[in-house]
């Protein structure tokens, strides 16, 4: 068992023998062992060597043993420290390896970026060398780009770059929303809107994502915000797939000649007009009767006396259900 603290299994055994003895000679101890003398004198010179045992002063031939709690447990801490030290260090090498098989099986598929700044450069960087396609998930509150700073858009909308962008509902809540969404369709922009979106993210060309990991909105430190950038892989195909999804069961933005969120002409006699059709735009964009009373500059009480007259005009008896009708009606 003290092999642990550096002592071979006969040093162990005098050891054990002078500890239980006090004091003890070489025959002594070759007396209760099967040692003969000779061994055991080099043994206790051994233990002596090794601080576990010291000559008694005038008879040099006698040996008393240091206390266990003096004599191991300083070595048994050592090799504990160092049992922990070896640990670690194969934890790190096991991290390093997982590190490595993942970039190998991945190859150039997924890179990390971290920062509110390189964030916001990979961004302007993804439009500024957009050629057909750029491809939006917009959530409530912006990580890293406001809209109103986003110059590249506009950039690539006149180079011919389509842009599709998908609204979540949330994103309405700020007073400014429909401005921005108004100035991106007037120039261009082709804008759907959602309930809900699961994430935030940009594609171009169907060939790079880039896609914030922040669970939120500008909480937290914007060093720390790190985004993935994913190329041409089983991954981004997902992501494509994911936005393709949303847009097909997304509601149409589009802007009136007064530069409102609404519709253009209807040939359907029964379809709302003016503000109603305005209003529904507004209804099924996401946005809350409390936000739809402040675009309109009405109360919310009339906004919804008005929505409850589209239901009957449309003859359903629920929202979604009137979303439904007015998308299939192109009342939008």
């Amino acid at each position: 068992m003290l092999e642990t603290v550096g002592l071979t299994a006969d040093e162990s055994e005098v050891y054990r023998l002078l500890v239980a003895t006090g004091t003890a000679s070489a025959q002594d101890i070759s007396d209760r062992s099967a040692l003969d003398a000779a061994t055991a004198r080099l043994l206790l010179r051994a233990l002596e060597h090794k601080g576990l045992a010291s000559s008694v002063e005038d008879s040099p031939e006698w040996f008393t043993a240091v206390p266990p709690q003096v004599a191991l447990m300083p070595r048994l801490q050592r090799h504990f420290d160092a049992l922990e030290q070896t640990r670690a260090a194969v934890y790190e090498l096991a991290e390093t390896h997982r590190r490595s098989a993942w970039a190998r099986s991945t190859g150039e598929a997924v890179e990390i970026i971290t920062g509110a700044a390189a964030l916001r450069q990979h961004l302007r960087q993804l439009q500024h060398g957009a050629d057909r396609e750029m491809m939006w998930f917009v959530k409530a509150q912006y990580v890293a780009m406001s809209p109103e700073s986003n110059q590249e858009e506009f950039d690539a909308l006149d180079r011919g770059v389509l842009y599709r962008a998908l609204y979540e509902q949330a994103y309405f809540d700020d007073p400014d929303a429909v401005d921005y969404v108004v100035k991106g369709v007037c120039a261009g922009e082709v804008s759907r809107a959602v309930p809900l979106l699961p994430l935030r993210m940009a594609i171009a060309d169907r060939s790079v994502a880039i896609l914030p990991l922040a669970a939120s909105g500008t909480s937290g430190n914007p060093r720390e915000l790190r985004a993935a950038v994913v190329r041409e892989s089983s991954l981004l195909d997902a992501l494509i797939a994911l936005f393709e999804h949303h847009w097909e069961i997304g509601a149409p933005l589009r802007v009136t000649e007064e530069g409102q969120i609404g519709g253009a002409g209807t040939t359907d006699a029964a379809s709302p007009v003016g503000e109603d059709r305005h209003l529904l735009s507004l209804m099924v964009a996401g946005m809350t009767d409390e936000a739809i009373a402040g675009q309109l500059r009405i109360s919310k009480r009339t906004v919804q006396r008005r929505i409850q007259g589209l239901m009957s005009l449309a003859g359903v008896a629920t929202r979604m259900q009137l979303g439904w009708h007015a998308a299939r009606r192109d009342w939008l």
